[in-house]
């Protein structure tokens, strides 16, 4: 009874920490919306999915650092000590390849010059730093400082990426701020990495990189799926209907990670669970979660104008409700490629890019607009996760 307890009030307590979070990073969203025309609205928000796709490699490792501290605690210091050395180079590269980038994503995303892709690749080394810190918390079962890590990480962004914009409201000085706030997570970790950095002696970095590279490439798949249209809005529409559907995006996201809070508290019953029982109850949630969005949104359609952004996208208020059944849909999606990391499922990433490709398919093949593209990522996304619902795909077991 009492570990039962226990596990609840660490779940809720990392709930509430990850709630927090992404309510966090969708203030300082709105505050952008309310703030930027809809142009740089259209162009921060074609960075912020790029941001998401790069930080997979953060997402990879935390998952990698969580479960090998969790099985052998004993070994916790050699773990931690490959891990850091493992994150100093990724961190590191990730930020440079994307940055490097920029020659190739400032024409895609009608940039007008390449410091914003620069940022973005500089904001994407302490985020990567962070995935570690946040992993060794998740493995040692310290639930406040994980807590307090993604705390720091929405808060970050809403307060530093808030004044920026305040001061200039460009996205270029918006991912000024993003990149500095990005720092806080960091601070907050510092006392995990206190006495572990040095070099594990003995211990090889490739099993750690391999399993590594296998999580980021599921969590890729699922991003880019997630993020496309907003790089397709960007590169297709004109600057003010791409900038209607960046609007549009900010529902649409918080739809979508408002119920992930639950792959995190059940993600160790996916984990054992040998039925279907417990994936049942975690996508009921989750569809549950966005079945109460998208009716509010339909039914207030004039609140939920003023959350994203205010009068001056009134276009788009009789539509909101298809951008909230868009973000619920890819929640679900969350939830089930999740549950496949769990139980090891990879052929779940095939799944998730075939649908990737529909959507680029789709959107450049029939000169879909607005409404067009939001529908096709409903359409997509939902006929995903019937086939991953009822084709799992193949389950191994990870040496």
């Amino acid at each position: 009874m009492t570990s039962t307890s226990h596990r609840l009030s660490s779940g809720s307590t990392v709930a509430l920490g990850m709630v927090g979070m992404n309510v966090a990073i969708y203030g300082f969203t709105v505050a952008a919306a309310r703030t930027m025309v809809p142009a740089e609205l259209g162009a921060l928000v074609a960075l912020l999915g790029v941001l998401l796709m790069g930080n997979v490699v953060s997402l990879g490792i935390q998952a990698v650092t969580a479960r090998r501290i969790a099985v052998a605690p004993q070994d916790s210091a050699d773990v931690i000590g490959v891990v850091l050395r493992v994150t100093a180079a990724a961190a590191l590269a990730v930020g440079a390849v994307v940055a490097l980038a920029s020659v190739a994503l400032v024409p895609l995303l009608r940039l007008d010059s390449a410091w914003p892709v620069v940022l973005a690749g500089a904001t994407l080394v302490p985020l990567t730093v962070m995935g570690a810190q946040a992993g060794i918390a998740q493995g040692s079962e310290r639930w406040r400082t994980l807590t307090g890590i993604y705390l720091a990480n929405g808060f970050g962004r809403l307060l530093c990426g808030t004044i920026a914009v305040l001061v200039v409201p460009t996205a270029t000085s918006a991912m000024v701020g993003i990149a500095v706030g990005a720092w806080a997570p960091v601070l907050v970790g510092l006392p995990l990495l206190r006495g572990h950095l040095r070099a594990a002696q003995g211990v090889s970095r490739r099993p750690l990189v391999r399993e590594t590279v296998l999580g980021s490439h599921a969590l890729l798949a699922y991003f880019v799926l997630s993020s496309l249209d907003a790089l397709v809005a960007r590169n297709r529409f004109e600057a003010h209907e791409a900038g209607l559907y960046a609007a549009g995006l900010i529902l649409s996201k918080a739809a979508l990670f408002a119920p992930q809070f639950v792959s995190v508290v059940l993600f160790p019953d996916l984990a054992r669970d040998e039925t279907r029982r417990a994936r049942s109850q975690a996508v009921l949630a989750v569809a549950g979660l966005g079945a109460v969005a998208v009716a509010a949104t339909a039914l207030l359609p004039r609140l939920a104008l003023v959350l994203v952004g205010g009068a001056q996208y009134e276009e788009i208020a009789g539509r909101l409700w298809l951008f909230a059944l868009a973000g619920s849909c890819l929640a679900v999606v969350h939830l089930l490629v999740f549950d496949a990391l769990a139980r090891h499922a990879h052929g779940v990433v095939v799944l998730v890019w075939i649908a990737a490709a529909l959507v680029v398919a789709v959107a450049y093949g029939f000169d879909v607009h607005l409404t067009g593209l939001v529908t096709t990522v409903v359409t997509v996304s939902a006929a995903l996760a019937l086939v991953v619902w009822f084709v799992p795909g193949r389950t191994t077991t990870p040496r």
